[in-house]
């Protein structure tokens, strides 16, 4: 079961499972590590109030397009990464900005990272 804290300005996603550290794994070159748990598989869930994202869309811009960004924003932070300093923005930046730039090569949009210009 998960936990979502939800209003206006914010979301607090509470993880289901806690991350498994100190896991030892010995892989060779071109192998997949494989989940010892089937809950390894599921990073988390990302919630999207798209009603709300709607109505902050500006005249401009593309419900799709802030959907597709917003989502990326959110598996980001499934995957660990944070803004939480400067160090860690940057961190999540890049990899968002990858992210992005590759969907938006693939699909002629012009997404930029939602975590841009924060610090």
């Amino acid at each position: 079961m998960s936990l979502v804290i939800r209003n206006l300005q914010r979301t607090i996603p509470i993880r289901r499972v806690p991350l498994r550290r100190n896991v030892e794994i010995n892989l060779k070159a071109g192998e997949v590590p494989q989940p010892s748990f089937p809950d390894d598989y599921n990073l988390g869930d990302i919630f999207l109030g798209v009603e709300y994202i709607f109505q902050q869309c500006k005249e401009n811009e593309d419900y799709y397009d802030i959907l597709t960004v917003t989502a990326t924003h959110g598996l980001c932070h499934l995957l660990g990464f944070t803004h939480n300093s400067e160090a860690e923005w940057h961190k999540m930046y890049h990899q968002e900005k990858q992210v992005l730039e590759e969907l938006s090569q693939r699909t002629g949009a012009q997404l930029q990272p939602l975590s841009r210009g924060l610090f």
